[in-house]
């Protein structure tokens, strides 16, 4: 069976907000790790502002994730009794 646009659209939508967050915190990560290297082989102070920026975009991320994902599933739950009640 087909699946509904609205249920496609929401997924795709799902998809790419986690992908563009996982993006985001990657990034972060990455620049955070560069000052720390950094900091071994030169003065920065630019360490603790990393870091403290990764964690925090890593813990956005996180909770739009789990908020989608919520989301998504509800969708898909009330779409499936939708079709249940459609069938009796």
């Amino acid at each position: 069976m087909a699946k509904p646009l609205k249920l496609q659209v929401v997924e795709t939508f799902a998809t790419l907000m986690t992908a563009a967050f996982g993006m985001v915190a990657a990034l972060a990560w990455n620049e955070a790790i560069k000052a720390l290297i950094a900091k071994y082989i030169s003065a920065g102070d630019e360490l603790v502002p990393l870091l403290i920026y990764a964690i925090v975009v890593t813990i956005v991320a996180v909770i739009c994730i789990i908020i989608v994902a919520r989301t998504l599933g509800n969708l898909k739950e009330a779409l499936e009794a939708e079709e249940a009640a459609k069938q009796k």
